[in-house]
């Protein structure tokens, strides 16, 4: 089976977030990049299937600048078997759209069984990625699932609902996000770290992926306006003289939070 799973670098969530306030992107110098951990998980549940079926191939994909390799890296000496790199400078900003247009023309090259991706990043947040590759590939998805079983010709799982539990299946190949409920990516062996560095990686840009960034009919979005956060202001306190629920009642209305 040909296994494709969606890798990102993200911020390190420990370290301070800072936005650009000429551009309206995320400053990414201002922390460390690591390896988004739902990334990581996604990674797991790949090689784990891999590891009962030795013909299986799993390739790990991202987009980004060219910090990403070490990330890419890092799959691999983790178990993927190559890697694939989307690198572009008109991909710089690239929103949700285009985003999920370039991994989409980057999996059709290589047509993959199953795509596995983490349900949601922990800078972006949009959580829509994997169904927007789905709809560009024109393949089943399963999103947002807690638990997963892979077999030869279909995918399951179960995803949790406010209502309860539903148990989903399709046919591959097939797009499947998953949460942090699955477990925890394994730790890289030396062994790993040293066969990463001979294993392949390939570098596509846009022009190779016959995607246009310019492309106005994509539905680009930009950013229009961009404000440092207020500094945190001093709170209001009410003093009981007996008439503390009058005294709230009308800050919540007062702040339209009633």
């Amino acid at each position: 089976m040909r296994i494709a799973v969606l890798l990102k670098e993200v911020p390190d969530t420990y370290g301070e977030r800072k936005l650009n306030l000429e551009t309206g992107l995320a400053n990414r110098g201002a922390t460390d990049a690591v390896l988004d951990e739902v990334g990581e998980r996604a990674l797991e549940l790949a090689l784990t299937y891999a590891d009962g079926h030795p013909d299986s191939n799993v390739t790990v994909l991202s987009m980004g600048p060219e910090s990403v390799v070490s990330t890419l890296r890092k799959g691999m000496a983790m178990g993927a078997t190559d890697a694939v790199h989307v690198l572009d400078d008109g991909l710089l900003g690239a929103d949700l759209s285009l985003t999920a247009e370039a991994l989409a023309a980057a999996l059709r090259r290589r047509q993959f069984d199953l795509v596995i991706a983490g349900n949601i990043s922990t800078d972006g947040s949009g959580g829509v990625l994997p169904a927007m590759i789905a709809e560009l590939l024109c393949v089943p998805q399963l999103t947002g699932l807690n638990s997963v079983s892979i077999e030869e010709t279909s995918v399951s799982g179960r995803r949790v609902t406010e209502s309860g539990v539903v148990s989903v299946r399709t046919e591959l190949p097939a797009v499947v996000s998953i949460t942090e409920a699955l477990p925890a990516g394994r730790f890289p062996s030396f062994k790993g770290l040293m066969a990463a560095k001979k294993k392949p990686l390939e570098v596509l840009s846009l022009a190779e992926l016959g995607v246009d960034a310019g492309d106005e009919s994509a539905g680009r979005s930009i950013v229009i306006a961009v404000a440092e956060r207020p500094a945190r202001a001093a709170g209001v306190k009410i003093v009981d003289e007996g008439d503390a629920a009058a005294q709230l009642v009308n800050f919540l209305v007062t702040n339209r939070l009633a």
